[in-house]
Order: C-alpha cells, then structure tokens, then sequence
C-alpha cells in the first residue's frame, strides 16, 4: 500500500516517500510532511540553482544556502529561482 501524508507545498494528501531523503531531523521532518511530487519538483529547482549560481555542493556556504532555499520552497514562501527561469502558466 502507498504510503500518503499531507503535503506541506500542495497542501492535500499525496503519496509520501518511501523514506527520509537524508539522516537528522530535516530529513524526517520532509519525510513526514512532504510527497514524493513536492521532494521531485526541489530537486528540480535545485539543479537549476546549483547550475545557474555555479555552487560548489562541497561548500558549507553553499549547503546552507540550499537548505534555506529548500526549506522555503517547501513551506510556499518566496526562494530564490534561477535567473531567467519562467513558472509554465497553468493555462
């Protein structure tokens, strides 16, 4: 059976992942209140931000600044998007 939660970023109950994405609080907290379509589309955003801002994932600065981004775009509050970057219209 799917596992389902209510999803912080859509706000409705959809199919969760299958487990926490990385170890510590974080990562269950996304477990516990993220769906696997919310957790796709960040990774999504982060390779764009990560290819557009030229970030080393080694650098600590650089690890914190996606940490904060993706807690904001999780939690439906403003991120930084890639430069360019144009939302497809819902139309």
């Amino acid at each position: 059976m799917t596992r389902t939660v209510f999803c912080r970023k859509y706000e409705k109950e959809l199919e969760g992942l299958e487990r926490p994405p990385f170890p510590g609080p974080r990562g269950e907290d996304i477990y516990e209140n993220v769906s696997r379509d919310a957790w796709q589309a960040w990774l999504k955003e982060q390779t764009m931000l990560i290819n557009e801002k030229h970030l080393n994932v080694m650098d600590p600065q650089a690890k914190e600044y996606l940490d904060t981004q993706r807690d904001r775009f999780l939690a439906n509050q403003d991120y930084d998007r890639a430069e360019g970057y144009t939302p497809e219209s819902d139309a």
